[in-house]
């Protein structure tokens, strides 16, 4: 019998954590051809997350908790999950209760159909405006920066093969992007449409910050397009700069009374200057993150795990 890994990284969810993992049991009770176990990733949460976790493992089997020592954000948290499946199939979804894992046969059955990855696509979304024109973003800036198809609706909630994750986690240095990871690895990837809840408690984690730090970590890590945008605005600047010398020299020429304007220099020199200082500030953005590699800076640090006490002896 084949096992799915369900990979959950928990974020101020002791609420909700108890009815996600709830509906995940009831949902695989019902698909009789596969096994399961779950893997609770709590991410430093400020609440009692990790307290929620040990008492849910304490009373289930296939249950374990991973407790990270400072918080390293969703995707080091998903590879921290990954390191630990048993499963040939893995299932990653929320913590809040959004993404429903009572339609987890979904996913299941376009695996075995020969797909490598399936992602969740939403007809209703239930985020809030600011959190949806954020995904919006992101799936363009993929579509340009990553090359993900058009078609494609990617989310958090998403089943992998195996193999797939077993390439994932061949990745070692800081900052991952497990989409960025999925693109490189497979062109099999599909949608399934399922529907999106509310919330069960709270507002989202992810803060302008967040995303921002999200977008740049996964642009910056798997492609080096940033780097040629900014070439080309700077050979377009150049450009501009070299038509509005000659220009000026041609009304020299033509009216040798035509003062020189103290604006138009002084708005050529921000641009210029701005268009050097963005340049610079990219380069350091890739300088920085091969610095912090080399460092060997980790992708994250577990404080401690929790399992079943029949499975094992539970760590301190």
């Amino acid at each position: 019998m084949e096992k799915v890994s369900f990979v959950i990284p928990c974020y101020c969810s002791e609420k909700s954590l108890e009815s996600v993992v709830d509906e995940i049991q009831t949902a695989m009770e019902k698909i009789e051809r596969y096994d399961y176990e779950i893997i609770l990733v709590e991410d430093a949460s400020p609440d009692h997350t990790w307290e929620t976790i040990e008492k849910i493992v304490s009373g289930n089997p296939k249950v374990q908790g991973i407790s990270f020592a400072k918080n390293f954000g969703q995707h080091s948290a998903l590879m921290a999950g990954f390191h630990q499946i048993q499963g040939e199939i893995v299932v990653c979804l929320d913590d809040d209760g959004q993404t429903p894992a009572c339609e987890v046969e979904k996913f299941l059955e376009l695996i075995e159909q020969g797909a490598d990855v399936v992602y969740a696509s939403y007809e209703n979304k239930m985020h809030g405006g600011f959190r949806n024109w954020g995904s919006q973003l992101n799936s363009k800036m993929a579509e340009w920066l990553l090359g993900k198809p058009k078609e494609l609706y990617v989310s958090s909630y998403f089943a992998a093969r195996r193999f797939v994750i077993d390439e994932v986690i061949k990745y070692e240095n800081s900052y991952p992007y497990v989409l960025g990871l999925v693109l490189r690895t497979t062109k099999r990837i599909v949608n399934v449409e399922v529907d999106h809840r509310e919330r069960m408690q709270g507002q989202s984690g992810y803060s302008m910050k967040k995303l921002l730090g999200l977008w740049i970590n996964g642009f910056t890590s798997f492609s080096v397009k940033p780097l040629r945008m900014v070439t080309y605005g700077g050979m377009i600047v150049a450009v501009i700069g070299v038509l509005y010398a000659i220009w000026t020299i041609i009304k020299k020429l033509f009216n040798s009374m035509a003062p020189v304007g103290w604006s138009s220099t002084m708005a050529v020199m921000l641009i210029l200057g701005g268009t050097v200082l963005f340049v610079l500030g990219m380069i350091g953005e890739y300088i920085g993150r091969i610095y912090i590699s080399i460092n060997n800076a980790p992708q994250y640090v577990i404080r401690k795990k929790a399992v079943h006490e029949g499975e094992g002896e539970k760590a301190k």
